[in-house]
């Protein structure tokens, strides 16, 4: 059995076209591709005790990125750190072995922004709770 295949070759659309006669491309004034601002990457750690003042800052930040049409990441809950001091209750150590056991947490958020600089000062400068820490961390996309 001898089979026969057609080995046909498309011809590319293009080369069936007549050549293009379009005009260059029109350049926008005052806009050249290398005037685009430099998008930096840029982390905000918030740091607080009181996690309703913080998810409050985190939403503020958020939804101010999100209408200035800023890439957000987060907000990444971190795990909370819980710091523990036991201590006896009784200052001169006499009678009954009391203990008194106190704890403070810390619960930390993490926000990853692509944009650039100029529009992170604009959002970032919302009315901040009290007791939450703000970090902000710049640095260059890759």
């Amino acid at each position: 059995h001898k089979c026969k295949m057609a080995t046909e070759v498309a011809t590319p659309v293009e080369s069936q076209l007549a050549p293009s006669t379009a005009a260059p491309p029109v350049k926008k004034a005052g806009f050249e591709p290398g005037d685009a601002p430099e998008e930096h990457r840029i982390r905000i750690t918030l740091t607080s005790r009181n996690v309703k003042n913080l998810e409050k800052v985190c939403s503020d930040l958020i939804n101010g990125a999100r209408n200035e049409k800023i890439r957000v990441k987060g907000p990444v809950r971190l795990p909370t750190r819980v710091l523990k001091i036991t201590t006896r209750k009784s200052p001169c150590g006499e009678g009954t072995n009391t203990w008194d056991r106190l704890e403070l947490r810390i619960h930390k958020r993490i926000i990853d922004l692509h944009s650039p600089s100029e529009k992170v000062r604009q959002i970032t400068s919302i009315k901040i709770e009290p007791g939450v820490e703000v970090e902000v961390t710049i640095a260059h996309s890759s």
